[in-house]
């Protein structure tokens, strides 16, 4: 048997679909075929020489699928079998550094991750652009049975990446809850998800800032949950960050996720919010330039700036948990999705930026 992947040849280089042996399952890991697995905002930075990673490689982290092998024994450890529907998590902390044994592993100074395997070494298939995936058994988190699985799917990485820094903001002693005015910067996956997740916690208002023409991207945030949507083209900068400073009674608002990667925002995020702001920063993923910031705003206006950059497991789990008792968000999420076959890879890297749609998905 042979399974298709697509493989990472260089930054903006095409990447080449070439088939690959499917081995028997190490032990410890579980062999999967593949559901869904999204292409990241992190992969495009590889393709477009953002971030740097070693080509010719298996890339991808957001792989969802239906555990077909395993070792039965040492799988009744972590509560899996075949058949069941998992999530497959890319990150291995190390458990012995400053940041583990604190509880904060998503930092973890020494991090691996689970798709770094060469492919020229079998099971070869350790990354998400693949029909046949192998993850570390304790990497995989079951999907709940009312859950379907193209749904989790859509936001695999992004759902984490966004709890994770909300979780952070609840342990710096953020309560969402009597938060009156949130703002979401970008309206790609983690700020898509973002909007209807700040809303689930309780946030009385949750408006979303995006530019361009995507009347589309806007009008699906309004359906999972925004107030109003802020355009800056249409706008522009001044404008809005005016209409955002009048909120609160002209104090501001309370708390900005940044979601964009733009550089840019930056300013706008630390200008629209009030004294005592919150501002969380998971966003920006990239070396996508420096800005000039005003830091004596930082003080001023008494800031509390939160960077988030990983998840853990723990925050995907509690991303299913969101999914699982709201039902009434999954067609709307199923929506978001457009998928491409493994094999049209290249189709849909380009698809992915030319920012058509929320999510790109890869399936058999």
């Amino acid at each position: 048997m042979k399974a298709k992947a697509a493989v990472f040849m260089g930054v903006l280089k095409d990447f080449e679909v070439r088939e690959f042996e499917v081995t028997d399952c190490p032990r410890g890991y579980g062999q999967m075929e593949l559901i869904a697995s999204g292409i990241c905002g992190t992969d495009l930075h590889f393709h477009n020489g953002k971030l740097a990673i070693n080509p010719p490689t298996v890339i991808g982290h957001e792989f969802v699928g239906k555990i077909t092998d395993l070792d039965e024994e040492e799988a009744k450890k972590y509560g899996l079998a075949v058949g069941d529907n998992v999530i497959a998590d890319i990150a291995v902390p190390c458990g012995e550094c400053l940041l583990c044994k604190s509880g904060d592993d998503a930092n973890c100074v020494n991090m691996q991750v689970t798709n770094g395997g060469s492919i020229d070494v079998a099971p070869y298939l350790y990354g998400g652009y693949a029909e046949v995936n192998y993850t570390p058994l304790s990497n995989l988190v079951k999907i709940p049975s009312v859950v379907d699985p193209v749904v989790a799917a859509t936001f695999a990485c992004p759902g984490p990446t966004a709890i994770h820094a909300c979780e952070l903001a609840k342990k710096a002693g953020v309560d969402f809850e009597k938060i009156n005015v949130a703002v979401v910067q970008g309206l790609g996956p983690v700020g898509t998800f973002s909007v209807m997740y700040l809303k689930a916690l309780g946030v009385k208002k949750v408006y979303a800032i995006t530019a361009g023409n995507d009347t589309t991207r806007e009008n699906n945030a309004l359906k999972i949950g925004a107030d109003k949507i802020f355009n800056l083209s249409r706008e522009g900068v001044d404008t809005v960050t005016k209409a955002l400073q009048a909120e609160n009674d002209g104090l501001g608002v309370d708390l900005c996720i940044e979601c964009s990667g733009a550089p840019a925002a930056v300013v706008q995020g630390m200008d629209i919010l009030r004294n005592r702001g919150v501002y969380l920063v998971p966003g920006q993923y990239s070396a996508s330039g420096g800005i000039e910031i005003q830091p004596q705003l930082i003080t001023f206006k008494a800031l509390h700036i939160i960077g988030s950059s990983q998840y853990s497991m723990c925050d995907v789990r509690t991303y299913l948990d969101f999914l699982s008792v709201h039902s009434e968000l999954h067609e709307k999420i199923r929506n978001l999705g457009t998928k491409f076959k493994v094999s049209e890879i290249n189709e849909a890297i380009a698809y992915a930026k030319s920012g058509k749609n929320v999510k790109t998905l890869l399936v058999k």
